[in-house]
């Protein structure tokens, strides 16, 4: 053995340097029976080229091509191994009828290393042309069968990638299609549902090929492949999805889009569809109130109240922070609340409350300003990009985009006219509430530096009555005048005064405090001067009941300028409280108007 090792050695240097010689064979199958088949397969070829007789040699070209496929990679030199194994095929088929039993006991030493086994029966070493053939047909059997498995294998493991890269592709054409998860839900229609179904079909025809594919795998010993497939959930739909796995990895991390293609059409099937009924019903019901409201001219508040539906407003909102619908909706109900308003208002119109009439006008003009503000922000909307995402809701409730957009502009012009008209009422019963009205006199209720107006108002306790001064010419008289939601009042009082010291030349000192029992029955009010006249604080005391007009009126001279009044309902004795430095001083004033300290 170590005499084929050295001319193993020698024969390979010999190579080395060059193919120039003719390669003697007994050399060559030293080298073949060492298995150094790469360094003796292009010398084995050249020898089949001048001579092409001999059978030991087509066997061991067929061992080459074999031991080649073998090393072939299963998936990526599919190519290279069939037509390894189809010569290895070629040269096992000219072996098998050419090697005959003349022809080992001629050449017994080229089939020793490889055949030659003990004859139990004599005990005797050698070459059996039945063994030969034997193992002809085991590697002609194996090769076919590798060559069929190597085959199929590649067919499921092509057709694999090829299924899930269509399911990609197929994602991809969703995916580019709308520009977010919302819209992708939005705009959902049957192509979409035929889209979806087609990907989750694709994605599956993929798995039960990949399933095909490890069934053939486990038929290939060391196939150097092991592939398991690692599905990763569709989270972002924008972002995930895309990325290719590596097939021929261990480890193929793909994208689960059956999972998402489902889980799509499940939302789309029971949200997004009884979503869109439930959206064209609630519209339906606000026209049905608007009928309601035309034909019987009675408010629909409650009914409104109660066709809210908070739940349907939520679950849009998930897919549409600022949805159409709703928008339409809350315009509808602005409108039928503002015109609900007016149907409850009317039969008060010609009331002489004015702060009832104003309170309505405030009420309705809040509507108003809402139905404007409501139709503005919808006119202001992308409406290119509405039509697509509710094209469902436009085309079943107002058959056409610009149906729509003339509705909220009608309802806009509207709500501009009703305001401006709204407003100039509210102003006139605004200007009303500043007055009181007795008889031909109009009392300001409000603080006025003007000297044209005859009632000087020095005291306004805001809706319950004011206390000034009236004067003809010059010379003042007081007065107090309840203030009532009709500004008609039902106190209407007028008493003497200082007129020496209460003159309209000293108005800008004038003052005025009161106080009143706790249901307001009783009134008391005190008139000064802030400067002392004759080194005393002029005063006017009066005491006016609501049932009997004036009780009295008295005129003092305070050493003191007075700060507060304090009314004694037991006693029904009246003090005022007068402070100086620091020095508090109190007066009482009896039932009757005269002073007790």
């Amino acid at each position: 053995m170590n005499r084929k090792v050295s001319l193993l050695v020698v024969f390979l240097l010999y190579c080395a340097n060059g193919y120039s010689q003719k390669v003697k064979y007994k050399d060559l199958v030293l080298l073949l029976n060492s298995k150094q088949y790469g360094v003796a397969e292009p010398h084995l070829k050249r020898y089949l080229k001048s001579d092409d007789d001999t059978p030991h040699a087509f066997l061991f070209m067929g061992i080459v091509f074999q031991e080649k496929s073998l090393v072939n990679d299963l998936l990526k030199d599919t190519p290279t191994l069939l037509a390894n194994s189809d010569s290895a095929l070629l040269f096992f088929d000219k072996a098998y009828s050419s090697i005959t039993e003349k022809e080992i006991k001629r050449h017994s030493e080229y089939y020793e290393e490889m055949y030659s086994r003990r004859d139990p029966r004599t005990g005797d070493f050698g070459v059996k042309f039945s063994d030969v053939r034997l193992d002809l047909e085991t590697r002609v059997k194996n090769i076919k069968e590798r060559k069929e498995k190597a085959k199929e294998l590649k067919k499921h493991f092509v057709e694999s990638e090829r299924q899930y890269l269509a399911a990609a592709e197929q994602f991809k054409v969703i995916q580019s299609r709308f520009t977010s998860q919302s819209s992708f839900f939005l705009q959902s229609d049957e192509a979409l549902v035929q889209q979806l179904t087609k990907l989750a079909k694709t994605y599956d025809s993929m798995l039960t090929v990949f399933g095909n594919y490890r069934s053939a795998l486990k038929g290939i010993q060391k196939s150097n492949y092991n592939q398991q497939l690692s599905a990763q959930e569709i989270m972002d739909f924008k972002k995930d999805g895309t990325s290719a796995p590596d097939f021929f990895q261990d480890d193929v991390r793909i994208w689960d889009y059956k999972r998402w293609a489902n889980s799509s059409l499940e939302t789309i099937e029971n949200v997004i569809i009884p979503l869109r009924e439930r959206l064209i019903a609630y519209d339906v019901s606000l026209n049905k109130l608007d009928l309601k409201l035309q034909k019987d001219s009675v408010s629909i508040l409650g009914d409104l109240n109660h066709l809210e539906d908070r739940l349907l407003y939520t679950q849009l909102a998930k897919y549409d922070l600022n949805p159409l619908p709703l928008g339409i909706f809350e315009l509808k109900k602005a409108d039928l609340r503002y015109r609900s308003a007016v149907v409850v208002h009317k039969p008060f119109t010609d009331s002489s409350n004015v702060m009832l009439k104003l309170s309505y006008l405030d009420e309705e003009l809040k509507y108003l300003n809402r139905l404007d503000s409501l139709a503005k922000k919808l006119l202001d909307r992308d409406r290119v990009s509405d039509s697509v995402n509710y094209h469902h809701f436009i085309s079943k409730a107002y058959g056409h985009q610009s149906a729509l957009n003339s509705l909220i502009k009608t309802t806009q012009d509207f709500a501009k006219r009703e305001q401006l008209k709204k407003q100039l009422v509210w102003e006139n019963t605004m200007q009303a509430t500043k007055w009181v009205i007795s008889g031909v006199d109009s009392i300001p209720l409000f603080i006025e530096q003007s000297r044209e107006l005859r009632f000087k108002p020095l005291l306004i306790v805001e809706n319950k009555y004011t206390v000034g001064l009236k004067y003809n010419d010059s010379t003042a008289t007081g007065y107090l005048y309840s203030i009532t939601p009709s500004r008609r009042p039902d106190v209407n009082v007028s008493f003497e005064v200082d007129k020496t010291s209460f003159t309209k030349r000293k108005l800008p000192i004038l003052k005025c405090i009161s106080t009143t029992d706790a249901l307001q029955h009783v009134f008391f009010s005190l008139i000064y001067a802030e400067s002392k006249m004759k080194e005393k604080f002029p005063v006017t005391v009066t005491k006016v009941y609501r049932s009997d007009g004036l009780a009295w009126s008295v005129n003092l001279k305070l050493d003191f300028m007075p700060a507060e009044l304090s009314y004694n309902a037991d006693t029904a004795e009246l003090s005022i409280k007068t402070s100086a430095m620091g020095e508090n001083k109190i007066i009482i004033i009896d039932k009757n108007g005269k002073q007790l300290q």
